[in-house]
């Protein structure tokens, strides 16, 4: 995602990460697992206690060095039986894998309170589902978090940062919040019986005419390298870097006063009985694997709890064929599901 040179990103990665298996998400993660057992930021999978909804992650490291990629999924979001919180963060970047872990640890903490200190000053009770409130929260929250990364005193967030794509399931609403390219897709049923696939979240790279000309004002470049036709990264005015393929991201202060910015774009679905599962994965996944394809894997997985590992293990070997001769990206998926399967006690 960064035109930096190996070496270097590999130097500092190393000075900063013990020898480990990264493929699971880490120590770190099993530590916050065990804390919270409502809380997974490894593979595997979640069941909530009082609804139907069942959770299946998979993290699994690419060819460029340790994994970047970070997730989280917690179950009874702030003590609300019906909420469940699905995160995914990509870094990128030498400091990536720990900007994307910070962000990870810090993000929900922040957007329940924040969350909680709107609901608290709501003055219309009778409003159940007050997206407004949600959507000011996520706001709030996705600002704050690229400050205190700015002043963070142990991570270089100057040429390094991480997407951050959330979403929160509140009984049958949806509210989505996304900076970056990761992607939040929907599986619903059409009229002929099929599932279809809805994206809910836009990839925000530098070759849409609103990033792009948002760039541009700000002095900052959008343009390709001879050997990556197609592939749009935004450059500083006067320098050959950072070359980022993407326009939101959080950290990349080196690219802030040039275009780049970690606000979300926030929206809102409510589910209905046709809305079976959403996708959530980084741009690994998609950049081999359609909409279509990602939710015909999933709904074909006899499984449920290891639907997000066959995803993540069909896109890896998708990219030996569709992406040869490039070293494969990090891939990580969440997969949420919203109704019980039918077959789901066969595997209990």
């Amino acid at each position: 995602m960064v035109h930096f040179p190996e070496v270097i990103e590999e130097m500092v990665r190393n000075m900063s990460i013990k020898k480990k298996n990264n493929e699971d998400g880490g120590k770190e993660g099993a530590k916050e697992g065990k804390r919270n057992r409502s809380m997974v930021c490894l593979s595997g999978s979640v069941k909530t206690s009082k609804f139907d909804d069942i959770t299946s992650v998979c993290s699994k490291r690419g060819n460029k060095g340790i994994n970047q990629d970070s997730l989280v999924v917690w179950e009874d979001y702030g003590s609300q039986g019906d909420v469940v919180l699905c995160g995914m963060f990509d870094g990128h970047g030498p400091w990536g894998h720990m900007i994307s872990k910070q962000v990870r640890k810090s993000l929900p903490s922040q957007l329940l309170t924040n969350w909680q200190q709107n609901l608290s000053m709501q003055t219309d009770q009778n409003h159940l589902f007050p997206f407004s409130l949600w959507k000011q929260s996520c706001l709030k929250t996705y600002a704050a978090i690229d400050e205190e990364l700015k002043q963070h005193p142990r991570i270089d967030s100057f040429y390094s940062g991480t997407t951050a794509l959330t979403v929160v399931k509140q009984g049958r609403h949806l509210v989505v919040a996304n900076a970056g390219d990761s992607r939040a897709v929907l599986a619903v049923t059409s009229d002929d019986g099929c599932l279809k696939p809805v994206q809910l979240s836009i990839d925000f790279r530098p070759n849409l005419p609103e990033e792009a000309e948002r760039i541009k004002q700000s002095k900052g470049r959008v343009l390709c390298l001879k050997d990556e036709p197609g592939v749009y990264r935004v450059w500083t005015p006067d320098s050959g870097t950072p070359g980022l393929a993407i326009s939101r991201a959080f950290g990349d202060y080196c690219t802030k006063q040039y275009g780049l910015i970690s606000v979300p774009d926030v929206s809102h679905r409510v589910i209905t009985t046709g809305d079976q599962f959403v996708i959530v994965a980084t741009d690994g996944v998609w950049d081999v694997m359609s909409n279509q394809e990602a939710v015909h894997i999933v709904s074909s997985t006899p499984n449920r709890e290891m639907a997000a590992k066959r995803l993540v293990d069909c896109a890896a070997r998708a990219w030996k064929s569709k992406k040869r001769g490039f070293a494969r990206d990090d891939m990580s998926a969440i997969c949420l599901f919203f109704h019980a399967s039918p077959t789901e006690n066969d595997y209990s």
